[in-house]
């Protein structure tokens, strides 16, 4: 065993049980999960040859508007979560409209995302418009690094990807109970894209020493604070009125950002048709003052009642996006 190799062995010796099994490599997915996701990563990739990424849409079109056709209780769902995004009521035929195009939306998401490692990367280039990028390399320039905080709402697990495709050096920090296929496809991107490999995987329910580290390396930071549920009595909560409804979100990865004097920015990704993606970075909520970095109760509420603005005012401007049903 070398000196390195020790010295890890015994900083996570130092940290509770769980805290160390960070990288998507070492949760692998089942044999049958494998051979299932790959058969149909094999007739996509045939297809998207035969007939192009527009065939690939299309088709994950007609697969949607079957599910919306078919699928009752998960319609049924989306519809009440519509109710609660527009209490004053939608007109019938648009809000028939908005489950359509979410049910198509989700369903060509995840054919893409399937096949996302094995297209040509300058088309996969071509397909990213970033709005707001000139906030995010403001906020880098800084030193102290960046809390990009995202929402449960759209394609969020494609952002880290589309950052790290950009040059951009990202943790990200999330729940610690994934989808086979979300680990199964993160197997395949870790393989594919040396970028993707260097993005850090966090765990929200561990130790917090790595993402302080993670600040201090001047990464950009990224973690949905959203939650439907709360996994753990140990993780801090605050109240926010959202939709009408005061509802918990978490704090600890903002608080950790606050503590370490990073700037904090609010983000989005937009499925667009065809295949684009828009990566939207709003201004920053809050830029620390140097050498003056504050946590305090009141600050902390006054950014998460504005992360929480910012999700309603965008889930309303785009409601085929919301990720809940």
């Amino acid at each position: 065993m070398t000196g390195a190799e020790a010295a890890r062995k015994a900083d996570r010796a130092s940290e509770p049980e769980g805290a160390g099994d960070r990288q998507p490599g070492e949760k692998r997915a089942g044999l049958y999960d494998r051979l299932k996701f790959g058969l149909v990563r094999h007739f996509l990739t045939g297809w998207v040859r035969l007939f192009s990424l527009r065939g690939l849409y299309f088709l994950g079109r007609w697969f949607g508007t079957i599910e919306y056709l078919i699928n009752f209780k998960r319609r049924a769902r989306y519809g009440r979560e519509l109710g609660r995004v527009f209490p004053e009521g939608l007109a019938p035929a648009r809000a028939r409209r908005i489950i359509r195009e979410y049910f198509c939306r989700t369903r060509c998401d995840k054919l893409f995302y399937l096949i996302f490692d094995r297209l040509p990367r300058e088309k996969i280039m071509r397909r990213i418009r970033f709005h707001g990028r000139q906030h995010l390399d403001e906020a880098l320039a800084r030193g102290r690094g960046v809390y990009v905080m995202l929402s449960h709402n759209g394609s969020h697990h494609v952002a880290g990807l589309l950052m790290a495709l950009l040059g951009y050096r990202c943790a990200g920090v999330r729940d610690r109970n994934e989808g086979a296929l979300r680990v199964y496809i993160q197997e395949k991107y870790t393989k594919s894209f040396p970028e993707y490999a260097a993005v850090r995987v966090l765990y929200a329910d561990g130790f917090p020493r790595d993402i302080y580290r993670c600040f201090q390396e001047n990464r950009v930071v990224g973690s949905a604070l959203d939650v439907s549920r709360v996994r753990g009595l140990q993780l801090k909560t605050c109240p926010v009125r959202v939709f009408g409804e005061t509802r918990e979100f978490l704090t600890g990865t903002l608080q950790v950002a606050l503590r370490c004097g990073a700037t904090i920015c609010q983000a989005f990704v937009v499925s667009r048709p065809n295949f684009y993606f828009r990566l939207i970075v709003n201004p920053p909520l809050y830029v620390p003052a140097e050498g003056a970095f504050a946590e305090t109760p009141e600050l902390i509420s006054d950014l998460m009642q504005r992360y929480a603005d910012g999700i309603q005012a965008h889930v309303r401007a785009h409601p085929d996006h919301i990720s809940r049903a």
